[in-house]
Formats: structure tokens, C-alpha cells, sequence
């Protein structure tokens, strides 16, 4: 009896310490993630309102196996493509994912920027940035990026933001929703919220612990 009543409080003891951890956790991701927000007010303009800087940096994001560019990437480029014709930047900075030979996001990137009439001259590719603290870390290294509009969807310019900036670039940003006013799927939508909560939690570990990003190498400064 006694044996019984021992193995039953101990479950009952791992059930409630696993209980507190997993809110604890969960409280944690929604301070970082509520603090990520509020760090950006003040830093979010339109394609109408956004500053001249030199540069945009186009997060990657998922390309079909067809190699064109899901409807988020693809709005992402759009507004790429929109503020350098506006004068708002003198190049795009199209980063994002090549990790195995058969998936190249950048390339993508650059032939959907090309059918949007972008001049190839003003198109700089980064095959290495497979997170927004990889793109950010080599926009900053690699790239000599001191100074960026980045743009992205509303739910992830947060978190680009706080990296970027953290990191010593300038930074404002430029939602590419607007690109798409029907919206987006709504399960593309909830996937993608859920997910920057851990997201947003990692990014700050990143910038607290200086981890180097996946892949650096020598400069490839933009502009000379």
C-alpha cells in the first residue's frame, strides 16, 4: 500500500512540476514575443512613408518545387521591387536558403525580381541565409550593410527588426502584406504567428550568446 501511494505521489509531483514548466515556458515566449512588438513601434513605414536607405534585405521563404516563389516570397520581392522604384533603395539584398542543390531560394528570388523588371545589376544574392539571424549576422559581415529597409510579412518584420538592429544595422522595415490585400491563407497565417513565438525566443538567445551564423567567408561589400 505504502509502495502504491509513493508511486502515485510522484506522478502526481511530475505532473504538476511538468505543468509549471510548460506555463513558465509559455509565459516566457509571450513576454519576448510582446517585447519583440514593442520594440518595433516606431520603426514600420509604407512604401509611401519608408526613408531612403541604401539597401533592402528580402527574407526567403518557402519556393515550390516548380522554383517559383510562394505567395508570401513573392510579396516580399514585390515590395522589394516597388521601393527601388520609388527611389527608396539602390539594390536588393535577396537572402534566403540554398542549403542543398536542389533548393535555391535566392535564385528564385532573382528571376521573379527579373520578370518584375528589376535590373539584374541591382540584385545581390545570399545563398547562406537560411535563418533571419544568419541574413541579418552576413548582411552585417559579408555584406557591409550598415543601413536597411527590411521587408518581409507583418508577423515576422518584428523579429527582423529586433535582429537586425541588435546586431548594429540601421534598420526600419516595410510590411509586404499590403502586396496581397485578399490576405493569405488562414492556416498559412496560424502556422506562422505559432511559430514566431519560439522563433522570437531563439533570436534574442542568438544575440545574447553572439552565435555566429552557419556560414561566413570573405567580404562581399555591395557597394564599393
Amino acid at each position: 500500500m505504502r509502495l502504491i501511494r509513493f508511486v502515485w505521489r510522484r506522478k502526481v509531483t511530475l505532473i504538476l512540476v511538468s505543468m509549471v514548466v510548460g506555463i513558465a515556458s509559455a509565459i516566457m515566449l509571450v513576454t519576448v514575443r510582446a517585447y519583440s512588438a514593442e520594440r518595433a513601434k516606431g520603426q514600420i513605414y509604407t512604401l509611401d512613408t519608408a526613408p531612403s536607405y541604401p539597401v533592402a534585405i528580402i527574407f526567403g521563404a518557402l519556393v515550390t518545387r516548380s522554383g517559383r516563389p510562394s505567395a508570401m516570397l513573392a510579396d516580399r520581392i514585390k515590395m522589394g521591387v516597388e521601393l527601388y522604384n520609388a527611389g527608396k533603395v539602390k539594390a536588393l539584398l535577396l537572402t534566403g536558403d540554398n542549403s542543398v542543390e536542389t533548393y535555391n531560394e535566392p535564385e528564385a528570388m532573382r528571376q521573379y525580381a527579373l520578370s518584375l523588371g528589376m535590373p539584374d545589376s541591382a540584385l545581390v544574392l545570399d545563398y547562406a541565409g537560411f535563418r533571419t539571424y544568419d541574413s541579418c549576422y552576413r548582411a552585417r559581415d559579408i555584406f557591409k550593410v550598415d543601413r536597411a529597409i527590411l521587408v518581409t510579412q507583418a508577423f515576422h518584420l518584428d523579429r527582423a527588426l529586433l535582429t537586425c538592429s541588435s546586431l548594429g544595422i540601421e534598420s526600419v522595415g516595410v510590411a509586404a502584406d499590403v502586396m496581397r490585400p485578399i490576405g493569405y491563407a488562414r492556416s498559412a497565417i496560424m502556422t506562422s504567428q505559432m511559430r514566431e513565438l519560439p522563433s522570437t525566443a531563439m533570436a534574442l538567445f542568438d544575440i545574447i550568446s553572439g552565435r555566429k551564423p552557419t556560414f561566413l567567408g570573405e567580404a562581399l561589400p555591395i557597394f564599393e
